[in-house]
């Protein structure tokens, strides 16, 4: 999906190959000068259209998919700005969020340039804007994901306006036999909450360690791979919460248990998260399962040695939400399948998207085969 070679100084014929492999990126399209602006409605249209293909040479497979949900959502604000208080100021933020994606985009791509050599090794002699742009090309996922997510407690009511946990705690009871988040409450102690709320905060690590690898290694495909599963695991839950509203065991059972869980550190640190970026709704199914399952078969594919290191963490994890009594039993088989569908679909994404660029390449080295001759 990104142009950067994740080979080094392999030649520019292989750094050709790979270019809109891993970025989105064709040569045409990357080249294309803009025609000077004339008064006529073909000179504008010229512009224009030169315009929207680099835009589009700039967005890769990761790209589609959160602009995508972009465009998905904001459909919905639209045809249910009723139910909303203030759809207009959400319309707007959604917005300046896609713009600012294709902006980034846009201008990363913009701070290279086309020579014979391949991009890692143009990368180790980049300029600190070069080094700047292409760092956050690479890293504003992250931010992305978060906004989202925050973004759904004013999204949650706006299909259906009531809660529906009621189905979710018979589920589980009808799955378990008690009300699982209740039942544990006799094997708390500070020790065991302790250890559950470090299991919990692994959860913002997973996705972090396995890019941080891979962009080190200078694996761009797979970096970019990586992050196209956990976008299409993410958004699956999305869409799923903003149609099905659960606000979680900690408010919809509140006062079912005799009190708080204490600890130590950890579990002051999941306090203050929870006070300041907690979201009422999007409890199903588990953005932190799913989340961490989508990383979780990322590290199986790339990594697997992580993944091995990263399996027996996650499951405590899973196991964690309902000791934590952030989310119902349900829920975590929930994320478990939305992480695997998001790396099963991820994946034939970017396959596909291999596929398309490869003949681009193809048609571009006949042409230019032809030209020489």
């Amino acid at each position: 999906m990104n142009r950067m070679d994740s080979a080094r100084g392999q030649g520019h014929q292989e750094s050709e190959l790979r270019a809109p492999w891993q970025h989105g990126l064709n040569t045409r399209a990357r080249n294309t000068s803009l025609p000077m602006p004339t008064r006529s409605v073909e000179g504008v249209g010229k512009i224009l259209g030169a315009e929207l293909a680099a835009v589009l040479a700039a967005c890769g497979t990761f790209e589609w998919v959160a602009l995508g949900y972009l465009g998905i959502s904001s459909a919905l604000i639209v045809i249910f700005a009723g139910n909303l208080a203030h759809p207009l100021r959400l319309l707007m933020v959604q917005v300046l969020v896609g713009f600012g994606i294709v902006a980034l985009c846009r201008t990363e791509a913009n701070v290279w340039t086309d020579t014979p050599q391949s991009r890692a090794e143009e990368l180790a002699a980049g300029t600190l804007t070069q080094r700047f742009w292409h760092f956050w090309r690479h890293w504003y996922p992250h931010l992305f994901f978060l906004f989202c997510f925050e973004e759904l407690g004013a999204l949650v009511h706006m299909i259906s306006p009531r809660w529906q946990d009621a189905k979710l705690i018979a589920f589980d009871r009808w799955l378990t036999g008690v009300h699982p988040a209740i039942w544990l409450e006799q094997f708390v102690t500070p020790g065991r909450n302790e250890f559950m709320q470090f299991a919990y905060l692994t959860y913002f690590v997973y996705l972090l360690v396995l890019g941080g690898i891979l962009y080190y290694r200078e694996d761009w495909h797979e970096y970019w791979s990586v992050m196209t599963y956990s976008a299409v695991a993410y958004v699956i839950g999305y869409v799923i919460a903003i149609f099905f509203p659960i606000e979680s065991p900690w408010f919809a059972m509140a006062g079912a248990w005799h009190g708080p869980l204490h600890g130590g550190p950890f579990t002051a640190v999941i306090n203050f998260i929870e006070h300041y970026g907690r979201v009422r709704g999007a409890a199903f199914p588990s953005e932190h399962v799913a989340g961490s399952f989508a990383a979780l078969w990322g590290a199986w594919r790339h990594r697997r040695w992580l993944f091995w290191v990263m399996l027996p963490l996650v499951l405590c994890m899973c196991a964690s939400t309902v000791w934590g009594r952030y989310h119902y039993v349900v829920d975590i088989f929930g994320g478990m399948i939305t992480g695997t569908l998001g790396y099963v679909i991820g994946k034939w994404l970017m396959k596909k998207q291999d596929e398309i660029y490869g003949r681009q390449l193809e048609v571009e080295r006949a042409e230019f085969r032809l030209v020489r001759q």
